[in-house]
């Protein structure tokens, strides 16, 4: 596209959507063979029960009706697993289409959303979408929050709380997350995409508060990013007004199949969990023997920062070996290395050449 191409285009849309930089996803290379350890992908297959269930529903005649509008099966289901009511769950197109439709529903233009910094970067982005304005409260250097978090703040309706968090994989223990909850004068959304390889969530304080809700992911733990699912669990007075916002059929026929089959295979979910934490457990180690503060993760992946190497040649000799990882920046905390934990073959691979690096 030319200079004047771009501005013309430009010219057509909101300010608010020019000026916006736009979130960037991490690198998906669609040739070539990777290991890639830079999106906290799951590494091992879904459940047998998932591809069992996409077969049967491709041969019947469901695909050509318009799917479930709320996914009922699937949340009654979950409903099941989690010890709610059915309407106490909404289902998207991934957790991402959640925290777009919280956003859409909570925040007007000209108000404010809060995050924690350093934490996901596509909730700035929300912000920005809506014309809102976002508050970056940052970490303590041990990664807690601040009682800054909980501060009032005039027209503030809603803060996001990843946790586990990423970059650094650290959790708030569910106690202080109800406590911050109650002080906050907004809904706190507990962003949980990787709450099933944590030691505890914050589920239960569901049905403690009426402004805590709680969004999961299946895509790191259930093996499921290439399908896009994900659900948020809130009161059901909540979910009527998400419900109002969200796109008529935001999840597809094929796809509410294969997560209700994945969430139904509890065995193989905590076969699967065990296999990572314990490749976790390695990594974070083996990454300290080699002179790396490797933060202690709740989370499918561990966060390293080295006090003298510099870590961007890290990060590309590895690519020129093709393996991927992330090399994050944050504004007042500098850089490090995100390390989604993968099979035990291919962090094998990548512990012995960064140990080359």
């Amino acid at each position: 596209m030319t200079p004047s191409a771009a501005a013309a285009a430009t010219s057509l849309v909101r300010p608010t959507i020019a000026a916006l930089a736009g979130y960037v996803p991490g690198e998906q290379p669609q040739s070539g063979k990777w290991i890639k350890l830079n999106t906290n992908e799951n590494p091992y297959p879904p459940s047998p029960a998932v591809a069992r269930a996409v077969a049967a529903t491709a041969a019947g005649r469901t695909l050509a009706k318009y799917p479930d509008p709320l996914a009922t099966v699937f949340r009654m289901r979950a409903a099941e697993l989690l010890g709610v009511d059915p309407d106490w769950i909404l289902c998207g197109n991934g957790s991402d289409d959640l925290l777009t439709i919280l956003v859409r529903t909570f925040v007007g233009e000209g108000e404010w959303l809060r995050i924690a910094s350093p934490s996901y970067v596509l909730y700035r982005t929300l912000a920005g979408l809506q014309g809102a304005r976002c508050e970056e409260v940052p970490y303590r250097p041990d990664w807690s929050l601040p009682e800054a978090f909980a501060a009032a703040r005039d027209r503030l309706r809603l803060a996001f709380l990843a946790n586990p968090n990423s970059p650094s994989g650290t959790l708030v223990p569910p106690e202080q997350v109800a406590a911050l909850a109650a002080q906050l004068p907004c809904p706190l959304v507990v962003d949980e995409a990787y709450g099933d390889f944590a030691d505890t969530n914050c589920l239960g304080l569901v049905a403690r508060s009426e402004r805590v809700i709680v969004t999961r992911s299946l895509s790191k733990s259930y093996s499921l990013a290439g399908l896009r699912f994900g659900f948020a669990v809130a009161r059901p007075e909540i979910i009527a007004e998400l419900v109002k916002v969200k796109d008529s059929y935001n999840c597809d026929t094929l796809s509410i199949a294969a997560a209700t089959a994945a969430i139904d295979d509890q065995a193989w979910l905590a076969e699967t969990r065990g296999r990572i934490l314990a490749t976790r457990r390695r990594l974070t180690d083996a990454m300290r023997a080699l002179g790396y503060d490797a933060v202690e993760s709740q989370a499918n992946f561990v966060w390293c920062t080295h006090p003298e190497r510099p870590h961007k040649p890290v990060y590309e000799g590895l690519k020129a070996r093709g393996i991927l990882i992330r090399c994050m920046h944050y504004a007042g905390w500098g850089d490090g290395l995100r390390i989604t934990v993968g099979s035990d073959d291919e962090i094998d691979a990548f512990l012995s050449v960064i140990k080359t690096l």
